[in-house]
This record gives structure tokens, sequence and C-alpha cells, in this order.
């Protein structure tokens, strides 16, 4: 996907850069996202409506999620996937932030009192999910690119202990080997070209379905592009391409993350055993959507 200035998206939308500037300030640019002070635009986003139209009802999920992120509800679908996706998947990583800390940490923005000593990387990369969380709530519509891909790294990585390191690439891929459960990874030097292939592969499919959702996943996974964050990484991108096709999405809870590791390692062999974790854990998430009463496809 190529990615335009304000400058060359006002002269096609014939208005001010300033305007552009607010329409994805307001999030009301789909895809659109910061560096540093720059603003990155996606060459098919389209121009806003003008905001005195009347809106449509929102109908899908993504629509719901981003009028609630949009408004700051606390308490809707938006509220619940934060925590519940931001807890899971750095649970799942190590981290010992419990989820009633999780959850404070989103409503409040501070750790609050607790008798534990709590890690300093847990509480920023927490604060980091939030924000990844709103990329891709932003970007759901976007075709899936490397930039976006490392884009999310960096979100996730900035202002960590690693972030430290001369060998870590925050934002980018892997300076050194790594492995992954004792099994080897693709190596520094092939990554972009095996991420290329990837997405490559990946994009050019006409009706994306769970399993192909799945199975970008598990290709991603043993390529293991990033020093580290790669689950986390995954994870959003898949909660993000459910979104984009109206696919409904699922978080994997930390008590289920046995058989999703057994699942990533015997995808060859048996793809099943990933499947039906995923469609399981797809399971839970429709009970959040009965309760919010969001309608989607049985």
């Amino acid at each position: 996907m190529k990615y335009l200035s304000v400058k060359e998206v006002a002269i096609l939308w014939n208005t001010s850069e300033r305007s552009v500037r607010n329409y994805c300030a307001a999030g009301r640019v789909p895809g659109a996202f910061l560096t540093g002070k720059t603003w990155n635009i996606p060459e098919n986003a389209e121009k806003p409506e003008r905001s005195n139209k009347s809106k449509p009802v929102p109908q899908t999920l993504l629509d719901i999620l981003k009028e609630e992120k949009h408004s700051r509800l606390h308490g809707g679908i938006y509220h619940k996937i934060q925590i519940e996706l931001t807890y899971n998947s750095n649970h799942i990583e190590g981290s010992r932030l419990t989820h009633d800390q999780t959850r404070y940490i989103f409503e409040t923005n501070t750790i609050g009192v607790t008798d534990e000593s709590v890690r300093v990387d847990d509480i920023i990369e927490t604060s980091n999910h939030f924000r990844c969380i709103d990329e891709i709530i932003d970007s759901a519509k976007s075709q899936l690119s490397e930039k976006f891909i490392k884009h999310l790294h960096f979100i996730l990585k900035t202002g960590t202990s690693d972030a430290k390191k001369d060998w870590f690439a925050v934002g980018d891929y892997k300076k050194l080997p790594n492995e992954v459960g004792g099994t080897e990874t693709v190596l520094p030097e092939n990554v972009s070209a095996e991420m290329k292939k990837l997405l490559v592969s990946y994009n050019s499919r006409e009706n994306i379905t769970l399993d192909d959702i799945i199975g970008f996943h598990v290709q991603f996974e043993r390529i293991h592009p990033f020093q580290d964050g790669n689950g986390r990484v995954g994870r959003l991108i898949m909660f993000k391409e459910c979104l984009k096709h109206n696919i409904v999405p699922f978080i994997i809870e930390d008590k289920i993350k046995m058989f999703y590791y057994r699942g990533l390692k015997e995808w060859n062999y048996e793809k099943g055993y990933l499947t039906d974790t995923c469609l399981s854990a797809q399971d839970t998430f429709k009970t959040y959507l009965d309760y919010f009463r969001i309608p989607y496809d049985k």
C-alpha cells in the first residue's frame, strides 16, 4: 500500500491541508497514522463526508467500535475488548499484571496501589497495547503491509527496556537470530523477503476466510520477524483482519495458551488443533456480542 502526505491528499480532495490533518486527528480517515508528527495517509482513502450529514446506524462490530472509541464510551464492547485482549495477550507473553490492574490502567491511566512489585515494562506495554488496539480499529479496512505491521511493533515496544538495547530494533525487523519454543525461525537477512512473499500471497486472495487469517498467523509466527513482540503483533493482526472482513473476531485467553501453542506447532500435521482453539475463542467472543446486543453472522 502506498501512503501519501497531507499536502498530496489536500490536492486530491480539493481541500486545505489543515482540513486533512483535522480529519486524520479525528479518526475519520481509516488507515492514516502518524510517524512522528507526519501523517501517512493510504492512497485510496476517501474524503470524509461533512459532519452535518446524517450518520447511518452502526451495523457492524467495526462501526460500533469506531463509534465507541470516538466517544470514549465506558462499559461497552470497545471497553471490553481493550481490557480482555490486552490482559490476555500480554499475560501469554509473561506480564505479571492482574486483570484488575490492566482494567485500572485503561480506565484511570494509573497503576493503583499494590503490595507487590510491578515491572515497569509490564505497565508500559499494557498502555502501548491499548494504543495498538486503537490503531487496528482505525486501520481495519486498510490492506496489510510491512509498514503497518512494523508500525504496530513500534507502538508496542516504544519506551520499554528493550528499546534501549542497541541490538533491538523497535519498529523494524530483528537483527539477531531467535528461536520460539525451541524451533528455529527465519534468519534476519531473510525476514524481509519472506514477509513480502507472505503478504503478496495473503493480499491476493479475493475472499478472506477465518482459515486464511489463521494460516497467515501461523506463517507470521514462524517467520518471527521481530526480536520480541511477535505473538502480540500477530494476534492484533488476526483481530484486525476479522474486523476488516466482518468475521467474528476472537481473543486467545491465557488459560488456553497451551492449546494455542500446540496448534501453532502441529499446524503442518493437524490444522484442526489451532482451528478448534480459535473457534472456541470465537464462541466466547460471541457471548460478548450477545450481551451487548451486537448482531453477527451465526
